[in-house]
């Protein structure tokens, strides 16, 4: 019976080296302490800013080594990147349109919002 069946295929395995696997969780372990340490400073709007970076290249060192895609096709990470993108900007083309219904969430922020405008003029 074994005649009739083809020869196992045979998938191609990336090994990484252990001292690879160490460098990545030493650079999100630092990152991780960037983050928290970037947390206590005040940097105003740039705050979201700096936490989405850090976030990015956390994730970048996170889908190119432990998801090995470093090693794959390119076009697995163009992939990957193109979906990225599509969601940020969807999620940017939300947030951009709530931004215009925030006054109706807090009740009476628009009346104290106009006194503190017209006490500023």
């Amino acid at each position: 019976m074994s005649a009739n069946h083809s020869p196992a295929r045979t998938v191609p395995v990336h090994v990484m080296p252990r001292r690879v696997l160490l460098a990545v969780f030493t650079a999100l372990v630092l990152l991780t302490l960037v983050t928290v340490l970037a947390a206590q400073f005040p940097t105003g709007a740039f705050e979201i800013w700096i936490s989405l970076g850090i976030a990015s290249l956390k994730a970048a060192l996170v889908a190119a080594y432990f998801m090995h895609l470093r090693y794959d096709k390119p076009l697995n990470a163009l992939l990957l990147v193109a979906s990225l993108a599509f969601v940020t900007l969807f999620l940017a083309l939300t947030l951009a349109d709530s931004k215009a219904y925030q006054d109706d969430r807090i009740p009476g922020y628009r009346e104290i919002r106009d006194d503190s405008a017209r006490n500023e003029v």
